[in-house]
């Protein structure tokens, strides 16, 4: 009989993340800590569980850029090496205690260098942490394999020198490379020349599009600039009638199997989606589009990838096969090798799911 679905036995099913902010997924109470240590004041409170509740709150107003003001406490703590080891090294821990066997976690380095840390700095100190991580969570019987990649912020002009610095460093463990931040006024076609750049270098990249922004941020992302992935793409719905007739944009991403990013909490906390029940991923899921599920932002939404996926199941009636289904899109999307991919999918995912619904 299979195990009955419940949040301790999702939990203990094998999960793969692909859109996952590292300055969205601090412990409160490592940020109390390291703001001490550096002498950072602006903190609402020292208190872990007010400022816990604090974070939850302030990104629940229902707009994209109030959620995005959250993250000036957290960059604050994230300036020095220690700071960045000990951040990545605690978020891969955080997720291989949560039964993620896969995950590839974002972040901006040009936002980490007001206390005169160098880019390459930067992206050395968070790959440090994120191999630490790995053989703390292989030390307490946890497997997980982590990615970086390295985001743009697409409200400012560095972008093909991010995109440079993510291929530099693609063969120490970044993945990928993206653009993040408020999609109105700032579209994707804004950073073309590192599209192309990454494109010249057969670099994978995903672009946050269709969150805040609608359709036309979803084909320019595709279209004009190629996007492996779409981070978030909820708005891909926009181009579906109630009846489920795809219109054409939405016929091309479901037909090219185009990665849709998903983030349920989130979306709901930004405006994106009204509830998790009426969350597009509902229907993306019964239409076959390439969805995924994945956090955003663990301390902002206080979310795991055992919550999403319970949010889900209970939403939903999912099963296990749904569960394994998310699972398996995930890592077929990842931007690993083709060989890492299925040796994950065939010797982990199907195992782990295998063992709950025999």
């Amino acid at each position: 009989m299979p195990v009955p679905l419940s949040a301790e036995t999702i939990r203990q099913a094998p999960k793969v993340l692909l859109h996952d902010h590292l300055d969205g997924g601090l412990r409160p109470s490592t940020i109390v800590d390291i703001a001490g240590r550096i002498g950072y004041r602006a903190l609402p409170t020292t208190d872990v569980d007010e400022l816990a509740t604090w974070f939850r709150d302030a990104s629940s107003s229902g707009s994209l850029e109030r959620y995005l003001e959250t993250f000036s406490h957290t960059v604050a703590v994230m300036q020095t090496v220690e700071g960045l080891r000990r951040v990545a090294r605690e978020a891969v821990e955080d997720l291989a205690a949560d039964g993620v066997v896969y995950a590839e976690i974002r972040w901006a380095p040009e936002q980490h260098t007001e206390g005169g840390l160098t880019l390459e700095q930067v992206v050395e100190a968070v790959l440090s942490g994120f191999r630490e991580g790995e053989a703390a969570a292989a030390a307490a019987g946890q497997t997980i394999r982590v990615g970086a990649i390295a985001t743009a912020m697409r409200h400012a002009a560095r972008s093909l020198e991010i995109a440079e610095l993510a291929v530099r460093y693609r063969d120490d463990g970044v993945v990928g490379f993206d653009i993040a931040g408020a999609e109105a006024g700032y579209p994707p076609t804004r950073h073309l020349d590192a599209f192309e750049y990454l494109r010249r270098e057969n670099a994978h990249f995903t672009i946050h599009a269709g969150e805040a922004f609608g359709l036309p941020s979803i084909w320019e992302a595709i279209q004009w600039c190629g996007t492996d992935r779409l981070g978030h793409g909820v708005r891909i719905v926009d181009d579906i009638t109630a009846g489920g007739k795809l219109g054409r944009l939405a016929q091309y991403v479901r037909d090219k199997r185009i990665p849709l990013e998903m983030c349920p909490s989130s979306n709901v906390q930004t405006g994106a989606a009204n509830s998790i029940e009426e969350h597009p991923i509902g229907m993306l899921r019964r239409l076959q589009f390439r969805v995924t599920v994945n956090t955003d932002n663990r301390l902002m939404s206080q979310t795991s990838m055992t919550r999403e996926l319970t949010l889900l199941a209970e939403a939903f009636h999912y099963t296990w096969a749904d569960l394994q289904w998310f699972t398996v899109n995930a890592m077929k999307s990842a931007f690993i090798g083709f060989d890492e991919r299925l040796a994950i999918i065939n010797s982990v995912v199907k195992p782990g799911y295998a063992r709950l619904t025999a």
